[in-house]
C-alpha cells in the first residue's frame, strides 16, 4: 500500500499480544518480524565474531549489554530482508537502547516510520498470563514482570509521542481487529 509504514517498532506489556501481531504484520506488508530473541540467535548462528561474543554471553546466563546488543541490531537491519522494512519486536526496551537505534538508523540513512504501542489493561493482562497456564506464569512473577516493563519500557511511549512517531490502539479487541487497527495506522500519513 502506498505510504505504508515500512520500519516499525511494536511496543506492548508481557501478554498484549505483540508476538502474535508482529507475524500478522510483518506477513501483511512482506517485512521481516524480529524478536530480540531473533536477533540473538541469527548472530550465534552466524558463526561470526560477533555471534561467538553473544554466544558467550548467552551461555553464561547473562543479559546482552547495550552496547553488544546495538552491534547484533546493526548487523541484523542491514541483512538483505530487511531492506524494504522490518517490524522490530522486543527492541528497543529503554530509552538508552531507543537512543542507539536512533543511531544506528540515522548512520544508514534510514529513520523509523511508526512506533505501534499495544495498549491492554493491567489485570487484563494478568488474566491472559494466567489463562496460558505455564508454571512459571503466577500471579506474582507476573506482576512483577509488568513493574519491570513499566520501569523500562513505558517511557518509550512518552520518547516516541515526543517525535510525532507513537500510535496506541485497543489491544482489547479480537486478534483480526487489533490487526486492522495497526494496518490502519500504519497506513495513516504523519
Amino acid at each position: 500500500m502506498a505510504g505504508e509504514a515500512r520500519r516499525i517498532v511494536l511496543l506492548g506489556a508481557p501478554g498484549c499480544g505483540k508476538g502474535t501481531q508482529a507475524a500478522r504484520i510483518a506477513a501483511a506488508l512482506e517485512i521481516p518480524a524480529i524478536s530480540t530473541g531473533d536477533m540473538l540467535r541469527a548472530a550465534v548462528q552466524a558463526g561470526s565474531a560477533l555471534g561467538e561474543r553473544v554466544g558467550g554471553i548467552l551461555n553464561a546466563g547473562e543479559l546482552v549489554d547495550d552496547a553488544t546488543m546495538a552491534e547484533v541490531v546493526t548487523d541484523r537491519l542491514a541483512q538483505p530482508d530487511a531492506a524494504d522494512g522490518y517490524l522490530l519486536d522486543g527492541y528497543p526496551r529503554t530509552q538508552s537502547q531507543a537512543d542507539t537505534l536512533a543511531g544506528i538508523l540515522d548512520a544508514a540513512g534510514q529513520e523509523l516510520d511508526r512506533v505501534i504501542q499495544i495498549d491492554v489493561a493491567k489485570d487484563e493482562l494478568v488474566r491472559r498470563a494466567l489463562g496460558r497456564q505455564r508454571a512459571d506464569d503466577t500471579e506474582e512473577v507476573i506482576r512483577k514482570r509488568l513493574e519491570v516493563y513499566e520501569e523500562n519500557t513505558a517511557p518509550l511511549v512518552d520518547y516516541y509521542r515526543d517525535r510525532g512517531m507513537l500510535r496506541a490502539v485497543d489491544g482489547n479487541q479480537s486478534i483480526e481487529d487489533v490487526t486492522r487497527s495497526i494496518m490502519k495506522e500504519l497506513e495513516a500519513g504523519g
